[in-house]
């Protein structure tokens, strides 16, 4: 963009404006309102195709920081839903390893259970042998005397 010279050069001749009386001068004040309405004019032209330019490019810059502000949102939000399904994957497997595990502690609480039993069973025969061998000695030793 080149700007115009602020004071372009009058083309009328001074010599000939003097003589000439008011018309010369007139016709020097006119071309100079001319050349500063044309200048002028061009000068508004040049700035209202800047302005067009610099908004054209504001609203590119916009755009593209607009996608990648969006972008980053975006990747974002798939990594939510990513780590949502996974929690719940994990929810599930956590959700039947502790049933597995109650089932686990179930079968031990049973066995435990039935090894007490047999315990028991087994002090139960014991102190029934030793009964039947005392009762038994007792019975002897009447039937001997």
């Amino acid at each position: 963009m080149s700007i115009p010279p602020r004071n372009p050069p009058i083309t009328s001749d001074y010599t000939t404006a003097i003589d000439g009386g008011a018309t010369g001068l007139e016709a020097s004040l006119l071309n100079l309102l001319h050349q500063h309405q044309t200048s002028a004019s061009s000068l508004r032209h040049q700035t209202e195709k800047a302005k067009k330019e610099a908004t054209k490019a504001g609203v590119r810059v916009s755009e593209l920081l607009v996608d990648a502000v969006n972008g980053g949102v975006q990747e974002s939000f798939l990594h939510q839903k990513q780590i949502e399904l996974e929690i719940r994957a994990l929810t599930t497997t956590v959700n039947r390893f502790q049933k597995q595990t109650h089932q686990w502690l179930a079968a031990s609480r049973s066995l435990n259970t039935a090894i007490k039993e047999i315990g028991d069973f087994e002090n139960w025969i014991k102190v029934m042998e030793y009964d039947c061998k005392s009762i038994a000695t007792a019975i002897r030793n009447i039937h001997q005397a």
